[in-house]
């Protein structure tokens, strides 16, 4: 890395909004809060209880349509007895929207070193576990079953430790590591019924620490405890938290770098107030690969198809990146809902002010059917920034001593009267 002196302001040209749409969002869960007892009761139940995908059809749900954007809007959830008639793909996305997901780092974040904390993010399957009634059960974020088995965690096994309540649950946000057979838990979402969705990122991490370690599931497998718990270590993100995080030695396979804003709530879907950034050092997979294992030529992105012919992100509004005409989706027996993919070549992405102008598509056919969501917009460009002109961690350094340097050149104000 570069001597503290040699580094110079950074400042890069906005490629997106996402600055902006963090600050909507912070100021949206201040003026919103939500039943989160209800949505934790929800998802855990359904965790626990949701039967197998089957072809059999799936009931009509109505939802408001995704283009009508309102940012006081209330995000619809499904109640339990609805999501447990899902099936297949809807079961899928159902699952897939419960999880916070983290925007790619395209923009370097105000203040990071003051309101944000970075972590390793382990490699590994990503997943809700839920402890109740004497069981644990893990699922993918496609709703799959991974595993099922006793744990140490309140109401995980039938082995009576501390007495719970019976209609006691908690729920973790976690990464199944397949080397060392360890559940890392990356955020809590509730802790023996009382729910922390509405709760900061910042109390959230605090709870965490302080409970986990006291049921005995951070300890070695047993017959009570088939599989351990592991909290990744979090760093407050200044320039020495940002150095350990990066280059610090961890017990699992990093797959790169997570940020989360110290005042975010846990919010269902994306988000920008959680974000991903890899490089090469933190990461064994920074450019994505094709089926073989193989880095394209040429960007490769999946968008999904509308009745009118666009083709958006998987982003709330989604971002529009071109369209098929009536000829082509008829002929090519496409429909609405279908995700496709695409290359783009070199330069073929156009960014004006923050904003997407051109985007040079040529398609490639249907993506794979295990895919649940379009990329979003922040992926794309992160993707493209990764092959043109990456964000790399002395960028995110350079930042910090800018915005220090900004701070202490900022003019007293004399206070009168």
């Amino acid at each position: 890395m570069a001597p503290h002196d040699l580094r110079r302001p950074f400042k890069r040209p906005p490629i997106s909004d996402q600055q902006k749409r963090r600050e909507l969002s912070l100021l949206r869960q201040a003026q919103h809060r939500r039943d989160a007892q209800h949505q934790a009761r929800c998802l855990a139940s359904s965790v626990l209880s949701l039967r197998s995908p089957s072809p059999e059809p799936v009931p009509e749900i109505e939802e408001a349509p995704e283009h009508e954007f309102d940012e006081g809007r209330e995000r619809r959830e499904l109640d339990v007895s609805q999501a447990s008639k899902l099936r297949g793909a809807e079961a899928r996305k159902w699952f897939a929207k419960q999880l916070m997901l983290p925007e790619w780092m395209i923009d370097v974040p105000d203040r990071l070193n003051h309101d944000w904390y970075v972590f390793a993010r382990p490699a590994g399957k990503r997943c809700f576990v839920v402890s109740s009634k004497g069981t644990t059960v893990s699922r993918l974020r496609n709703g799959a079953v991974l595993h099922h088995f006793p744990s140490a965690l309140p109401s995980g096994s039938r082995k009576k430790t501390v007495p719970d309540p019976a209609q006691s649950y908690s729920v973790l946000d976690c990464i199944f590591h397949e080397l060392d057979q360890t559940y890392y838990v990356i955020d809590m979402v509730c802790w023996r019924g009382y729910s922390l969705y509405d709760c900061s990122a910042e109390f959230r991490f605090f709870w965490m620490n302080s409970k986990l370690a006291e049921t005995g599931a951070c300890d070695p497998p047993s017959t009570h405890h088939k599989y351990k718990f592991s909290q990744v270590p979090v760093y407050n993100c200044d320039e020495s938290g940002l150095q350990m995080a990066y280059s610090g030695a961890v017990p699992y396979a990093k797959d790169g770098l997570m940020f989360y804003n110290k005042h975010a709530h846990y919010q269902t879907g994306n988000t920008p107030l959680v974000l991903v950034w890899k490089d090469e050092y933190c990461s064994q997979y920074v450019i994505d690969t094709d089926n073989n294992g193989r880095v394209p030529i040429q960007q490769q992105v999946v968008l999904e198809l509308q009745e009118d012919g666009k083709l958006t992100t998987s982003d709330d509004p989604p971002v529009v990146f071109g369209c098929l005409n009536g000829d082509f989706i008829q002929k090519s027996g496409l429909q609405s809902g279908c995700l496709l993919r695409f290359s783009i070549p070199d330069g073929g992405l156009t960014v004006v002010d923050g904003k997407l102008e051109r985007a040079d598509l040529e398609y490639l056919g249907k993506s794979n059917r295990a895919r649940v969501f379009a990329d979003s917009y922040s992926k794309v460009m992160f993707q493209f920034m990764s092959r043109n002109s990456p964000l790399r961690i002395n960028d995110l350094l350079a930042s910090m001593n800018s915005s220090s340097d900004e701070e202490s050149a900022a003019p007293e104000v004399e206070m009168i009267g």
